[in-house]
């Protein structure tokens, strides 16, 4: 019996706040908001002191093992995830030139893709064998970036920081293409410069085949 009074109040109270939120002479008011903390939650801006965990830290650290979006367990893979410590400077400029080498060890895989890379990202600007004459420097769109054989001191660390930040009437690359698909493509530029870059061992031309 008390139960079913109890059910009945329920429903009573239920009903007259289903009413009572859509009395109002304000026809885009929401009405009355039977549990206002279920909408309106607590914003926290970032690293803010925040009551909500028990350190107060707002912006929270990764558990240990997490990946960045878009990359796979790899360890060269994961050179996508790594801050990059030079800034958009000529002193930055300088010390990637000094200081920054590839971190991917050398294969004719990273370079064939280096080579794909150059010819949708760089071929149009400094041309096939990197002399600068690519189809918009023949066409008198801009000016030519200059031959590679002619960049005297052009570093890998350079190439880079090049394709990061942009240089010169370059823009930059790092929207477009990432870490590792950078660090290829300055495999496939050094072997247009002729650079002392590693090369793939050749096969073994002594082994007898049966």
């Amino acid at each position: 019996m008390k139960r079913r009074l109890l059910n009945h109040i329920s429903t009573f109270c239920l009903a007259t706040v289903v009413l009572l939120s859509g009395c109002s002479s304000d026809p885009l008011s929401p009405g009355i908001e039977f549990m206002p903390d279920m909408y309106r939650s607590i914003a926290v801006k970032p690293y803010e002191a925040s009551g909500l965990f028990k350190d107060s830290i707002s912006s929270l650290i990764p558990v240990s093992g997490t990946i960045t979006q878009g990359n796979i367990p790899n360890a060269e893979l994961s050179i996508n995830a790594m801050p990059y410590a030079y800034p958009d400077s000529p002193e930055g400029y300088e010390a990637a030139g000094l200081n920054l080498k590839n971190p991917l060890a050398f294969s004719q895989a990273h370079l064939d893709k280096g080579k794909d890379l150059y010819t949708k990202f760089c071929v149009h600007c400094h041309g096939d064998a990197g002399a600068g004459d690519g189809s918009l420097v023949k066409n008198g769109k801009f000016p030519s970036p200059g031959s590679y054989a002619s960049k005297v001191g052009l570093t890998e660390g350079k190439m880079f920081h090049s394709m990061t930040y942009g240089k010169g009437l370059m823009g930059q690359h790092a929207s477009q293409l990432n870490k590792q698909e950078r660090w290829q493509l300055v495999f496939y530029v050094q072997s247009l410069i002729g650079s002392n870059q590693p090369v793939a061992a050749p096969a073994d031309s002594t082994k007898k085949t049966k």
